[in-house]
Order: C-alpha cells, then structure tokens, then sequence
C-alpha cells in the first residue's frame, strides 16, 4: 500500500499519547485538594512515562528498511512525594495534632506541563495538516499533466 503522508502513523500516535497526558496533568489539579481517596490516603500526583515502539510495516516497506516508530503510553505511576502537612485543626481529615495530609501538586508546575503538552499535541496536528496539504499539491500538479 502506497503510504501518501508518510509519519501519519507516528504523528497520530503522538497525538494519543498528549491526550492521554493532558487528560493526567487534568487529574492531578483537579485532586489538588483531595485529602481523602478510596484508599484513605491523600490523591498521589500521576505522571505519564513515554516509549518509542517500531511499528507494523509490510513486505514493501521491509525491502526500503524504512521502520515507522510510535508513540505510546508505557505507564502512568504515581509520584513518590510524600503529601504536606497542614495545620487545619477543624478539618474533618485533621489527625490529634490538627495536622491534614495535602496532596504535593504545584499547580503552577502542572500548569506549565499542561500547556506543553498542549503546544506539542498543536505541533502534531500541524504536521498532518501540512502532510495532507504537501499530499493535495502533488496530487493536483498529477491532474494537470
């Protein structure tokens, strides 16, 4: 099968990935303040871990050695920080000395992750947008000869 833009697969890949990312970095503000989850513990911040794959290729492409990689989601791990304590002695989660275990999320630090995740979710959807373009020319200059 002939590939018309080539590194789709790998741009779409990406473009998953971000989401999935986004979707995390979400998570971790919006439980900046839950001091109690199912567990009883205070919310644990998530981080995504990435991992290049090499990808499916057919016979044809097996003969030119080109290999597409993707991106994927290895894991998403909690963070190792143990929470903050705050005195907040009326809080219903305060232990005998008033102390509440806050999750440690710096929303400012989840903040600026958001917004390259964001930038770099953009980036990908311009290359395929320039990808379908670079594909709709040459296809065009095709039909004039």
């Amino acid at each position: 099968m002939i590939d018309f833009i080539p590194g789709v697969s790998t741009t779409a890949s990406a473009l998953t990935a971000e989401r999935i990312r986004m979707d995390v970095i979400s998570q971790n503000i919006a439980n900046a303040n839950t001091t109690r989850t199912p567990s009883g513990q205070p919310y644990q911040r998530q981080q995504v871990t990435f991992e290049t794959v090499l990808g499916q290729q057919d016979q044809a492409d097996s003969a030119s050695g080109s290999q597409p990689r993707l991106i994927k989601v290895a894991r998403i791990q909690s963070d190792s920080r143990p929470p903050r304590m705050i005195y907040s002695p009326g809080h219903p989660d305060a232990n005998a000395q008033g102390m509440v275990a806050m999750p440690d999320i710096n929303t400012y630090e989840e903040m600026a992750d958001l917004i390259t995740s964001s930038r770099t979710y953009e980036a990908n959807l311009a290359v395929i947008h320039t990808g379908r373009s670079m594909t709709m020319q040459t296809l065009a200059i095709g039909r004039r000869s």
